[in-house]
């Protein structure tokens, strides 16, 4: 029979171990089939975690791989942001979400810089017109436009660019 005196040391560190225990779970290679506009895209994430800090890598053959920033991980709770460079701009990606033993539900949305765009309708653009395009009004089933405003039908379901989108991320090493 264990003293309550034992217990009670025993408590906080089986918490601590079970804990690192869980975040040693995310470590590894995650493979997974995130909606894009094109059609579903295969992405690899490469996560290790050290205590409640994760860092790796997140990308495909087509995007090219980039390291992640601000990772965490409490429990079976993981969020981290992808920064994608080209030239001069940056895109970055939020992903939150749940590990689950070999699976990881994650949802990624884009973040945008402050007064870039304005609201969760898409981006800023001119030209172009409906069926997916950049209209200056914001066309139907495009982005939001420059002087468009609410939420485009068709971009943010179809899983664009800067749709926030739900996937499974399944473990392959």
């Amino acid at each position: 029979m264990i003293s309550r005196r034992a217990f009670a040391f025993a408590a906080p560190f089986a918490a601590f171990s079970i804990q690192r225990l869980r975040a040693a779970g995310v470590d590894g290679k995650w493979e997974a089939e995130v909606p894009g506009g094109q059609g579903p895209v295969v992405v690899l994430f490469d996560l290790k975690a050290d205590g409640e800090a994760l860092t790796g890598t997140v990308g495909n053959d087509a995007m090219g791989t980039s390291d992640i920033a601000d990772g965490k991980i409490s429990g079976d709770t993981v969020s981290f942001i992808q920064v994608i460079s080209r030239g001069n701009r940056q895109i970055r990606f939020q992903y939150e979400g749940k590990l689950m033993g070999d699976e990881m539900e994650l949802t990624r949305s884009m973040v945008r810089p402050a007064g870039a765009g304005g609201g969760a309708g898409g981006q800023r653009g001119q030209g172009g017109g409906a069926g997916g395009q950049r209209g200056q009004g914001g066309g139907a089933g495009g982005q939001r436009g420059q002087g468009g405003g609410g939420q485009a039908a068709g971009a943010r379901q179809g899983g664009g660019i800067g749709a926030r989108v739900t996937f499974t991320a399944k473990r392959v090493g």
